[in-house]
């Protein structure tokens, strides 16, 4: 396993330019979703789990309080957070987890198959190291960046594990402001794009 850790890193450097791509994961209710769920809204994607000593809750929370600051303009934004560990994170788990911060931000889970591959779209790795004897004596180690997706689901940005909640809604309201205004201006051929601002 130290030799696909020393791998990661550089494939997910190399494939920067094409971070995000298609998924298919389901919500705690049980509901299928793909990437094109999402489409006419500014995704922001996190890998994770729940048992997650440090980076998941301080980044669950800094995205907590980025949907306060942006207020109004909230809705159009739509928080993910997929997580790696679905031997451990139920759906009801994941409900309650994801709740605890704010009830916007939607827990995706699904089979090992289905989040390695979306992990993989994303540039994000994970593995796991045993702690102990036990079935869940274990923890995850796994990438930390938040990453933000526009409404046509094109990688924008990510954000690292200590951006504040009040610079991630600056700069979503300010790449908002962008997407408004090229799709004034016509210059994006996609209407669902142009019309996001208004909705």
């Amino acid at each position: 396993s130290a030799l696909i850790m020393s791998e990661a890193p550089a494939r997910a450097a190399t494939s920067a330019v094409t971070i995000g791509g298609p998924f298919t994961l389901s919500t705690p209710d049980g509901t299928t979703v793909t990437d094109q769920t999402y489409r006419g809204k500014w995704l922001l994607v996190y890998f994770g789990y729940t048992f997650c000593p440090n980076s998941c809750p301080t980044t669950l929370l800094e995205v907590a309080t980025a949907l306060k600051k942006l207020g109004p303009d909230a809705p159009q934004v739509q928080p993910l957070f997929i997580t790696i560990d679905p031997q451990r994170d139920t759906p009801k788990v994941m409900q309650q987890y994801t709740r605890s911060f704010d009830p916007r931000i939607v827990g995706l889970s699904g089979t090992q198959q289905q989040i390695a591959a979306a992990a993989q779209e994303y540039g994000a790795y994970y593995v796991r190291h045993r702690t102990g004897p036990g079935t869940n004596d274990y923890v995850m180690d796994h990438s930390t960046y938040l990453y933000v997706m526009d409404p046509r689901g094109k990688f924008v940005r990510s954000f690292d594990t200590d951006t504040s909640g009040d610079r991630m809604a600056d700069a979503l309201r300010e790449l908002m402001a962008q997407g408004r205004h090229e799709g004034a201006e016509g210059r994006d051929g996609d209407s669902r794009f142009s019309l996001s601002g208004s909705w």
